[in-house]
């Protein structure tokens, strides 16, 4: 469950509303991509500058179009227990396929806390759940013996998406939970080291251009084909290095607009990349044969 390449799919945005077409086109783009799922409202997904009512239309908007064909992970999680119980009953009234919670940010919980937290959210849904650390954006780490206490609590805590930066945490949480428990990388540049520890596959931003690359050299590394999987690593990893050349979601929706997918549209306060990155950017999508 939930193994495998999981697109982090942006909010595309027109005239300060969803571009709802857009959205659909860029699922389809996904679905033919053979990605096994995406997540939308995540991080990529602008969610803390979208209303509660947009955040489940969006939800509700990519299980309708993804209708059952690729599998459909809300980013349903908040700084708030109230908000991320709430966002996550009504994901699940919408029909999707699974739950990613977040660390609370800003607030700083301690481990009690996170574990209370999280535990509250288990227990409002049947949905599997993915847990999301992230000290960069939370200030905080989902510890690894919170982790075990809530798998060994909640039978719907299934996996993590590990977004550290740190390989060891991969064995770290193997150890501590076993085979059945689901790691998934949240950095692209650093998805084959961590499979290569017994992660099982990538939450991932680069996916949102080239789903297609992405899926394979998942599915390559996984049926032991490394020198393969490689190969597509090496190509695309000046990618995944200049998508957060700046503030993400910033650079790859800028990437998406230039390639004519969305109107390149953000909520303040992100703002439009720094001209100098823009170029720099655009020169690694040349270079990577993705723009003319």
């Amino acid at each position: 469950m939930f193994k495998g390449t999981y697109t982090a799919i942006v909010t595309p945005f027109r005239n300060k509303q969803i571009d709802e077409p857009a959205l659909n086109k860029l699922i389809h783009l996904q679905v033919r991509g053979g990605v096994d799922g995406i997540v939308p409202v995540g991080t990529t997904g602008e969610s803390p500058t979208v209303s509660y009512e947009e955040h489940i239309q969006l939800i509700a908007l990519s299980v309708k179009f993804a209708a059952k064909r690729i599998k459909v992970v809300a980013g349903s999680g908040g700084n708030s227990t109230a908000e991320a119980v709430y966002l996550t009953r009504e994901s699940e009234k919408a029909g999707a396929d699974g739950s990613l919670q977040v660390a609370p940010y800003y607030n700083k919980p301690n481990q009690e806390g996170l574990y209370q937290h999280f535990l509250e959210v288990a227990r409002c849904t049947s949905l599997p759940i993915l847990l999301y650390s992230i000290p960069s954006r939370c200030g905080i780490e989902i510890g690894v013996e919170t982790i075990k206490r809530l798998a060994r609590k909640c039978p719907n805590v299934i996996g993590i998406k590990e977004a550290g930066g740190n390989p060891d945490r991969v064995s770290q949480l193997r150890a501590a939970l076993g085979p059945q428990f689901v790691i998934l990388s949240g950095d692209d540049g650093l998805t084959l080291s961590f499979m290569a520890l017994g992660a099982q596959g990538v939450v991932s931003v680069a996916s949102n251009l080239i789903p297609r690359q992405l899926t394979q050299m998942v599915n390559l590394f996984a049926a032991g084909k490394v020198k393969a999987a490689l190969k597509i690593h090496e190509r695309y990893y000046p990618l995944f290095k200049d998508l957060f050349l700046e503030t993400n979601p910033t650079p790859i929706k800028a990437a998406l607009a230039m390639q004519g997918l969305i109107q390149e549209e953000y909520r303040l306060p992100l703002v439009p990349m720094n001209p100098r990155n823009r170029e720099i950017l655009a020169a690694t999508l040349r270079a990577c044969g993705l723009l003319k």
